[in-house]
């Protein structure tokens, strides 16, 4: 008995033993010193490039590793120590002596004597079963070196069995996963999942953004339960969403391989952790693993007011609508974001008046608190004779790429105090609708400035008097786009007449498919078939679209063919051109309507056959693998020939999102005196009227008015001298993204991305009673410039990849209506004129004393213009306005 108890006892301190000796990550031999040799490489070029051709620099140096203490009750807890030494610094890739920044330089030279010191210097892990517990390093230690070796003692972290967790490293809280396989283990961090305190900003539309991958594998190689090499690689890519050609990448490489075993230190006794660092060196102190921001500052950086000075030039009216203009614009904008107030106040009161709204268009864009505190002091709203600079203001704010709750509250502010100019109220109002919007897409709705501006919108909608107020307020919910105000919106459209009612039923229009309800289908359907009350044209054909558009009953679809036969003649042929556009462009609702097609009651050579110059008319402007942009053209007539609206839009879309790139609409109204003819029906009241209203990168703009009344309508035809009226100018940021990266090698990369827009809209109505024609002519002239640094900043050394894009063009929308015979005579031209392009890329290594190094490369093309051809009804009728003179010209008609 005593000899099996003795028996079972032994069994069980060997079992003990074995437990206490089994660690679940890498374990260190007593007394022993394992000498590594390490590299981390960094390489930066475009995405389909070769890492052989590419920019980049890579850090070389031993690593000594040896175990201090183990945990006399725990195995698994253990400290050990690393020290780099001999550390390198080289080009990433072989270059001739001519082209290598590092040439002749010692790697103090180049680094610095105190940052070579601090890197040297030792740090000391607690791993804890394989995972980093503590880390340990030197107070006060530089940023830079402190991440470097934060990048090292990320990759002693891991676990010896299959499976997830979230763990902590240089790349912060990460979903991290391994897989074990014998005596390899490969970890694959999840770098979307990391929660970091993230640095930089996005654009407001995904289309206008800049799509983003990253990822980051690591493979170990174990031996005798250590480490005997470590590969790691990070890859991050970044690639415009408008042309995925353009981008770029930055790969991350890490080797640590094991070149000897060699007699060591022997541990330091002491059972508690505290007590072990303090015998070791008294100064080490436990940072967080987590990197810290370490950004290198600009010494030779150019001032506010030299920059100023030296794009100036670019910046003059006349030279707005060109590539340079753009690019000025975008590079004064980067410089405003690292200015003082002070600094931009200067400069904005020393210019003259001929070059301020551009100035006020970039210190806008620029979003930064100094500067918008700085154009808010600038700008006095009570001051009336400063009208063009304040609209300049409130356009840049509608535009804004990434606008915060500051933004809009100053803007209610502005709107609750005086301003002199009613039309600069009505616009602040409307862009605060847009700001609204903007905010709520980011889930900002809830927001104490967004809530305060909701309320003041809708109360005093309910509120609003006067046509003007009512107008305004439509204009704000056109852009805000809110769910709680389509019931106020249905109101406005079935009980109001004229422009309100067109305002109101367009902003239901412009709303998702998925928010208008069965209510909304209702009075569309009430509003188009005037079961209560007669509607004008405009609005009725605005409400069919909104039908036609929602996911459309087959009932719904055959009522609206049913009526058309029943309609006023020009009305009549709009909507059977709208519905060819929605078979012949197989929009969403085209299988519906097919449906009811194969009803001959609703489809029948009377109904079909209806004559008219109105008509409805959508294509393609390109069509390419990363984004395709289309244009829908519908114009409107009265039964007496003259223009009741006129719509021109363009869309941009790829397979998940799409931008309103911008719509321009004339309407006119109440002209039928002029001719003697005779007005449509709900149509006898309405008061002479042409306007034009716009909406660029989804933003409603201020409508602008040609006339309003008979009085001022003979005025302007006498006075008319022909010219185009503005309706916007001015410069847009469109792509506005930036963002750090921290490499899990220790160094900072950025990617910023900026794209600039010089625009000028202008349209204009001529009429000529003695020749009876009327032409409308739309000129859109604009030029883009997108440009993208791609950077890795090691302090010592930067090395990146710039992309640069420019592209200057025009479209016009001419359309000419001859009324002197019935069916008159309508002719609509599109034409897109040659266009310029030019693509840059630059790659780069420098250094802060100045040497660099630079590959450049591009090439230039001109983009064919063409006319879009339109329908074959419209073709046949150029011809007859035109007659052989269009012919013998080449043009297409």
């Amino acid at each position: 008995m005593i000899l099996l108890t003795v028996l079972f006892l032994c069994i069980i301190s060997t079992y003990s033993a074995s437990v206490k000796g089994h660690t679940t990550g890498p374990s260190l031999n007593n007394d022993k010193l394992y000498k590594f040799a390490y590299s981390a490489e960094v390489y930066v070029d475009r995405v389909k490039a070769s890492l052989q051709k590419s920019a980049g620099y890579r850090i070389s140096s031993g690593v000594d590793v040896n175990l201090l203490w183990r945990n006399p009750d725990n195995d698994d807890d253990q400290l050990i120590k690393i020290m780099i030494k001999d550390v390198q610094v080289e080009n990433v890739n072989e270059r001739p002596a001519d082209k290598n920044i590092f040439k002749g330089k010692s790697t103090e030279k180049i680094i610095g004597k105190e940052y070579l010191e601090a890197l040297q210097r030792p740090m000391v892990l607690e791993l804890v079963r394989g995972k980093v517990k503590t880390f340990y390093s030197y107070q006060n230690e530089p940023g830079f070196t402190q991440n470097l070796k934060r990048g090292l003692a990320s990759l002693f972290q891991l676990q010896l069995h299959s499976g997830s967790v979230r763990e902590v490293d240089i790349s912060g809280k990460c979903n991290t996963t391994y897989h074990v396989r014998q005596d390899q283990v490969t970890k694959i961090k999840d770098l979307d999942s990391c929660e970091t305190e993230k640095q930089g900003f996005t654009s407001h539309n995904p289309i206008l953004d800049v799509g983003t991958k990253g990822t980051s594998a690591t493979i170990y190689v174990l031996e005798d339960s250590f480490i005997k090499s470590i590969k790691a690689e990070e890859n991050h890519v970044f690639v415009l969403n408008l042309r995925r050609k353009t981008g770029a990448k930055i790969v991350s490489k890490q080797r640590l391989e094991l070149k000897s075993v060699q007699a060591g230190p022997g541990l330091i006794a002491g059972k508690q952790v505290a007590s072990v660092i303090k015998t070791l060196d008294s100064s080490f102190v436990a940072v967080p693993l987590e990197a810290e921001p370490a950004k290198s500052k600009c010494k030779k950086c150019p001032s506010l007011s030299d920059h100023w000075q030296s794009i100036r030039e670019h910046m003059q009216p006349e030279k707005l609508s060109t590539a340079t203009a753009a690019k000025s614009f975008l590079s004064f904008i980067q410089s405003i974001r690292k200015a003082t107030k002070e600094e931009i106040l200067q400069i904005i009161r020393s210019e003259k008046k001929e070059l301020l709204p551009q100035m006020v268009d970039a210190v806008t864009s620029a979003q930064t608190p100094e500067s918008l505190e700085a154009i808010l002091e600038f700008l006095d709203f009570k001051d009336a004779s400063t009208f063009v600079l304040q609209e300049r203001f409130l356009y840049a704010c509608g535009f804004a790429s990434h606008p915060n709750e500051m933004l809009l509250k100053s803007l209610t502010d502005k709107f609750k105090g005086d301003i002199a100019n009613e039309e600069i109220r009505e616009t602040v109002v409307i862009i605060m609708g847009a700001l609204i919007r903007k905010l709520c897409d980011r889930g900002g709705c809830k927001l104490p400035a967004v809530l305060e501006a909701k309320r003041l919108i809708l109360n005093r909608l309910e509120k609003a008097k006067k046509d003007d107020n009512v107008r305004m307020y439509l204009l704000a919910l056109k852009n805000a786009l809110l769910p709680e105000a389509i019931p106020l919106l249905l109101k406005y459209a079935e009980a109001e007449e004229g422009p309100i009612s067109s305002l109101a039923t367009t902003a239901l229009q412009r709303y998702d498919p998925s928010f208008l309800t069965k209510e909304v289908k209702e009075t569309m359907n009430r509003i188009y078939h005037q079961n209560r009350k007669v509607h004008e044209k405009t609005v009725r054909t605005t409400a069919a679209a909104i039908i036609l558009n929602s996911n459309p009953s087959y009932m719904e679809v055959k009522n609206i063919l049913l009526s058309i036969g029943e309609l006023p003649m020009e009305m009549n042929k709009y909507m059977l051109s709208m519905i060819q556009d929605i078979l012949h462009f197989e929009m969403p609702s085209s299988k519906t309507v097919r449906k009811v097609l194969k009803d001959m009651r609703a489809h029948n050579y009377e109904r079909f056959s209806k004559t008219g110059s109105s008509s409805a008319y959508s294509g393609y402007i390109t069509r390419g693998p990363d984004v395709s942009s289309t244009y829908s053209l519908d114009i409107l007539y009265s039964g007496s020939g003259i223009l009741r609206r006129s719509n021109l839009n363009i869309h941009i879309f790829d397979r998940s999102a799409e931008l309103h790139a911008s719509q321009v609409v004339i309407e006119a109204q109440g002209l039928e005196s002029i001719i003697a003819a005779t007005p449509d029906e709900g149509e006898e009241n309405l008061d002479s009227f042409a306007g034009m209203s716009a909406i660029l990168f989804d933003v409603q703009l201020r409508p602008v008015t040609f006339f309003q009344g008979y009085g001022d309508l003979m005025s302007k035809m006498l006075s008319a001298t022909g010219d185009p009226m503005n309706v916007v100018k001015g410069l847009i940021l469109l792509t506005d993204y930036s963002q750090e990266i921290q490499l899990q090698s220790g160094p900072i990369a950025s990617a910023e991305f900026l794209g600039g827009l010089a625009i000028d809209i202008s349209g204009g109505m001529e009429f000529s009673l003695w020749y009876r024609e009327s032409k409308t002519n739309v000129k859109n002239r604009v030029a883009v410039f997108l440009a993208g640094n791609t950077e890795v900043d090691s302090f010592f050394v930067k090395t990146g990849v710039e992309t640069t894009l420019e592209v200057e063009t025009a479209l016009d929308f001419i359309s000419t209506v001859q009324f002197s015979q019935y069916p008159f005579l309508v002719c609509m031209q599109m034409d897109r004129v040659e266009s310029p392009f030019r693509s840059y890329v630059t790659k780069y290594e420098s250094l802060p004393s100045g040497r660099r190094y630079t590959a450049k490369g591009g090439k230039a093309t001109v983009l064919a213009g063409n006319e879009y051809p339109l329908h074959q009804e419209n073709s046949n009728m150029c011809r007859k306005v035109f007659g052989a003179k269009s012919d013998s010209a080449g043009s297409w008609f």
